[in-house]
């Protein structure tokens, strides 16, 4: 006798052919998109699931899946821009997002230009031309932290018919929903903070416009950008911890962020939440809440510092991502700041990333880092302080 079966976690549904059970479903079978079922490339109720609950989180109404961050970035692209387009694109935006947009999009014909993240409704309007066809925004921006005035460039970019794109990840949905002041595509790397255990690679569209989902869903389609129904799994699963993981990084971040503010050596705390940030009165009016990320200025020190401050860590990994339930350092020389348009800073910089260790063991290994950098850093302050004299 067979029982029923019925359980809380979502089946793994993988398939690269589709079974079709007539020859006229079978010739009709691109209609079935974008939501419906025609190949693995296209997706399964595995990834419809993972797809239906981001759009919820996001507050749209549709939602695409790829095999990452940055391939929603460029998906998003080159969905909306052809060649003799205009792109607008935060300065502080993530580096490979500002990479394919100078080098891979301004191959294909698009006129791509940057613009100061701190720039105000006037200040983009100003930018628009009428060949500009997408808004691209980050906040805050990847490692400087800069907050955008979502609401004032969205409605400058409503005014122009120009479509507007935002990375969310920072924050993700439960501390920022873009879509709901006008934003057309919200990205995600799911990778970072819906996955939230350094095991998987993916990244999210959502969107409200039913053309600009058939645009999305054919492009992704056609590039065979298809994720794994097994990764899908796993992002469904951590979205059941993203509240729990979220409120105590966003808390353990914020109090670490505070304590070095207060430390030798440090002459710069980049954190949106911190009182003293430039973006701290905008991030207060847009977001509900903040991510587990943050940055930091040390005093000018020469290279030998910075490796003595990385080198005996106990609690932090380095690494280049973050969002993970493992906390996370990474260092970004001058050379990054040097390239952009409108730098923030000129210095080196720090990035953490807080997992789910404690608030005491992560600055405990944050002391003894500092220490480090402090015994190579300050015998050049004081024969730079010598020479002066």
């Amino acid at each position: 006798m067979t029982q029923e079966f019925s359980s809380l976690v979502p089946p793994i549904l993988r398939a690269s052919t589709v079974k079709f059970g007539s020859l006229e479903d079978f010739v009709a079978r691109a209609a079935r998109l974008p939501d419906g079922f025609s190949y693995g490339t296209t997706g399964t109720p595995s990834h419809r699931g993972l797809e239906a609950r981001i759009a919820g989180l996001d507050k749209g109404r549709h939602c695409v899946v790829v095999p990452s961050g940055q391939a929603a970035i460029a998906l998003v692209m080159m969905a909306v821009l052809k060649a003799g387009d205009h792109l607008l694109i935060s300065d502080s935006s993530y580096g490979p997002a500002v990479t394919f947009a100078m080098e891979q999009m301004a191959q294909l014909g698009v006129v791509v230009e940057r613009y100061d993240p701190a720039i105000d409704g006037e200040g983009i309007a100003a930018l628009l031309r009428p060949n500009t066809k997408l808004l691209w925004m980050e906040s805050p921006g990847s490692i400087t932290m800069e907050v955008q005035d979502v609401a004032a460039l969205v409605a400058q970019a409503q005014k122009r018919g120009v479509l507007t794109a935002i990375d969310n990840t920072w924050s993700s949905p439960l501390y920022f929903q873009p879509l709901a002041l006008g934003v057309d595509l919200c990205i995600h790397a799911c990778t970072k903070y819906m996955g939230g255990h350094s095991d998987l690679l993916m990244g999210s569209i959502s969107m409200n416009d039913l053309g600009l989902y058939k645009r999305v869903r054919h492009l992704q389609s056609y590039m065979g950008l298809a994720s794994s129904a097994d990764d899908c799994f796993l992002v469904q699963r951590g979205l059941e911890t993203l509240a729990l993981r979220m409120a105590h990084q966003s808390a353990v971040a914020l109090d670490i962020a505070q304590w070095l503010e207060g430390q030798a050596c440090v002459r710069q705390v980049l954190h949106p939440a911190l009182p003293s940030s430039p973006s701290h009165t905008l991030w207060k009016k847009q977001f509900s809440g903040s991510g587990g990320v943050f940055s930091l200025v040390l005093e000018p020190a020469p290279y030998e510092a910075y490796q003595a401050f990385f080198a005996d860590l106990q609690t932090l990994s380095i690494g280049a991502s973050w969002g993970s339930v493992h906390s996370l350092i990474a260092y970004y020389p001058a050379q990054v700041q040097d390239g952009r348009a409108f730098p923030l800073v000129r210095e080196p910089m720090v990035r953490i990333s807080v997992g789910l260790e404690g608030a005491q063991a992560i600055r405990e290994d944050l002391e003894r880092a500092l220490g480090r950098f402090r015994q190579v850093a300050q015998p050049t302050a004081l024969a730079v302080a010598s020479a002066g004299t």
